[in-house]
């Protein structure tokens, strides 16, 4: 039996110095699925170089710029030009890099959020429909083998009828005005023109927002929102707090915060039915607490031996029970998935991966916070997408 070729994989941002490229680089990898073959990793011509150096990269296809990768790529033959390019920068160039991408045949692999508004991610939805190649975004924390689990056990009825919805998700790495000391991360994330209209809720609100829809399989249909900027000077929010509604009747709470001091990367969330209640922590990941009326806790443990477990967590797990698996295990699963899409040829979603349709309503929800903060935090409504990835 012949081997199973590698997808060719191209790379924009994530140079040295910048942490979510190592860590996209790492996941790529896991698999065996990809091979780097190509990439545009910093405006700094040293750090581009000294990146491509690392990653192995041959001279001529490391790129100044991510025009002269798309333009370089397209010039070589069919079978030796990247087939996937995977965007790791701030999130001004989301949209530029991935319609240029799309448009070229190549497909997209975008970290979040996907635009710096909505009527910018609707003009990539048109991209997107228009081509025929697939796009994708790095909610890393859907690729947990337990949050599938708890996905299935809801959508099986296990809690009855949802009621409550907590997610959270705290940091506390900008308690200080970091962006004023030539923190390049807090720099860009503090800074409207390279962020947008949000700092901390387009960071890692969209996190908990996505986790709470995915997990619940409900569809938030408004919310009331507080934001708050706790650091002087400080031009975006770093702190928040929202409350939900859901179409299905459910009701709930998202905190987001990056400036709760001691706070690592705690994201978690707790849903609550008529029969029972599931918890997840993301710094915990491969344990479910499980709640059921009338009976003791019990606490579901994530392995490929864990015959309790869903076929939608145990393919997502690689090692048996007590072997921890975490953050690059869940971004490798994107990946994998990203890739059998590829290699079957699929177009527009990625089975087991957000796509559009979560990028359109990650950017709904950025705009809905900030208006309700804006008009003194009273309820406004988050548009539907329908399964096109367009806006009803």
């Amino acid at each position: 039996m012949s081997p199973t070729p590698r997808i060719r994989l191209g790379m924009v941002g994530g140079g040295e110095g910048a942490f979510i490229g190592q860590v996209h680089r790492l996941a790529a990898a896991l698999d065996g699925d990809f091979d780097l073959v190509c990439g545009a990793f910093s405006r700094d011509p040293d750090n581009n170089a000294r990146t491509g150096a690392i990653c192995g990269l041959a001279e001529e296809r490391l790129y100044h710029d991510w025009q002269a990768l798309l333009a370089g790529e397209c010039a070589l033959p069919i079978d030796r030009r990247m087939q996937l390019l995977v965007i790791t920068t701030p999130n001004h160039l989301h949209v530029p890099i991935a319609e240029a991408a799309l448009a070229a045949g190549f497909h997209v692999f975008s970290e979040k959020p996907a635009a710096l508004s909505l009527a910018e991610a609707e003009r990539l939805a048109n991209t997107w429909r228009q081509h025929t190649g697939l796009f994708g975004l790095a909610h890393t924390y859907l690729g947990y083998p337990m949050v599938w689990q708890a996905r299935a056990m809801i959508a099986a009825g296990t809690l009855g009828r949802l009621r409550k919805i907590h997610v959270e998700y705290p940091q506390g790495w900008l308690g200080d005005a970091l962006e004023h000391q030539d923190n390049k991360q807090a720099g860009w994330r503090t800074d409207p023109a390279l962020a947008g209209i949000s700092g901390c809720m387009a960071d890692i609100g969209t996190h908990a927002f996505g986790l709470a829809e995915f997990v619940s399989g409900q569809h938030i249909s408004e919310l009331c929102a507080a934001l708050g900027s706790h650091v002087e000077g400080r031009r975006l929010d770093d702190d928040g707090d929202v409350l939900l509604r859901t179409v299905e009747g459910a009701s709930g709470t998202l905190i987001a915060s990056q400036i709760s001091t001691g706070e690592e990367n705690a994201l978690k969330i707790r849903l609550y039915g008529e029969q029972g209640a599931l918890e997840w922590h993301q710094m915990e990941p491969n344990s479910l607490i499980h709640r059921s009326r009338g009976e003791p806790l019990r606490v579901l443990r994530a392995g490929i031996d864990q015959p309790s477990l869903v076929p939608e967590a145990r393919e997502r797990l690689r090692l048996p029970g007590g072997h921890p698996e975490g953050y690059l295990e869940a971004l490798g699963n994107l990946y994998r998935d990203f890739a059998r899409a590829i290699r079957r040829g699929e177009r527009g979603d990625v089975p087991g991966v957000p796509g559009m349709t979560s990028g359109l309503r990650g950017m709904a929800f950025i705009e809905a916070v900030t208006h309700s903060q804006a008009e003194g935090s009273r309820w406004v409504p988050l548009p539907a997408i329908d399964s096109t990835g367009a806006t009803i």
